[in-house]
């Protein structure tokens, strides 16, 4: 059976500490998500990284690190949880047959986090992941346009999903709880 590890990001300290709202490991699509990979017979992971509002890289590598087994084939990563799936996986040299990164987000200006994102994206990563994608929407924050630009600029053979008014694919802004986009992009690559 394939395994997959779905990230989430992160968020602000009001809702972090926000107790009507669920972590953002049940947030949005990933419950979604989880779901329809497990009916395809992929186990589906969603670990909860801890304290999402103020990330810090070791803690989450260590938590990420407890999820991980051989058969984990599948890394998934919405916004700092595809920024750190893309340090993660520049620092260590293990091959994977899908990632896809969902307006994965580097903090271009260090505006949230400190040495979180202090590393060079390692150019070779495309040899070592079979299906390299990643999904965004033009109406996404500056932030997240420009850590999509600079994981381009690196990896200029990821593939690339452009979407329009989906901001930056949670409820609130694309106005669902739902992905079958990504499903579809999982499922096709990870056939």
């Amino acid at each position: 059976m394939k395994n997959a590890i779905i990230l989430h990001g992160t968020c602000s300290e009001q809702e972090y500490l926000d107790t009507q709202s669920p972590p953002l490991s049940s947030n949005h699509w990933i419950p979604w998500l989880q779901k329809q990979l497990l009916i395809f017979g992929i186990h589906a992971r969603t670990p909860q990284m801890p304290e999402a509002h103020k990330p810090d890289y070791l803690r989450w590598k260590t938590e990420f690190e407890m999820t991980m087994d051989e058969d984990v084939k599948i890394l998934i990563g919405h916004s700092c949880g595809g920024g750190f799936l893309t340090r993660w996986l520049s620092e260590n040299t293990i091959s994977f047959e899908t990632v896809v990164l969902v307006a994965p987000w580097l903090d271009p200006d260090r505006v949230k986090t400190t040495d979180f994102f202090d590393f060079n994206i390692d150019k070779n990563l495309p040899t070592r992941i079979n299906n390299f994608s990643l999904l965004i929407s033009n109406d996404d924050d500056k932030d997240i346009l420009e850590s999509v630009e600079m994981i381009k600029t690196s990896l200029p053979s990821i593939k690339v999903y452009e979407f329009e008014d989906r901001g930056h694919f949670t409820i609130e802004e694309s106005k669902r709880n739902d992905f079958p986009e990504l499903l579809e992009v999982i499922l096709r690559e990870a056939a």
